[in-house]
């Protein structure tokens, strides 16, 4: 696949890679966003969110973004994916 069939199966609920990828069960999906009450954020978002009014709606909700996320080859999850110029152009995208 190219990268804007890539796009269109991640869209659809299904995980990603490049056959070129040499990391051993990587692959790329997409979390949906989410609203989420701002006392039920966790660590850093909770901290540096909790005291700022103008963040969220007025009864506090936030939104989070759908994004991309990546299970890269040690295991760890990379958050907010991106994809360089190389695999942007790449015809080697394959579902996993």
């Amino acid at each position: 696949m190219n990268f804007g069939q890539a796009i269109e199966a991640l869209k659809a609920g299904k995980k990603v890679a490049r056959a070129g990828w040499n990391g051993k069960g990587m692959f790329v999906y997409m979390v949906h966003g989410t609203l989420v009450d701002k006392d039920r954020l966790r660590n850093e978002a909770y901290t540096h969110l909790k005291d700022c009014d103008s963040c969220g709606d007025h009864t506090g909700v936030v939104t989070i973004n759908s994004h991309i996320d990546m299970k890269a080859a040690d295991g760890s999850i990379v958050v907010g994916w991106l994809a360089s110029q190389t695999d942007m152009l790449a015809e080697d995208w394959v579902n996993v």
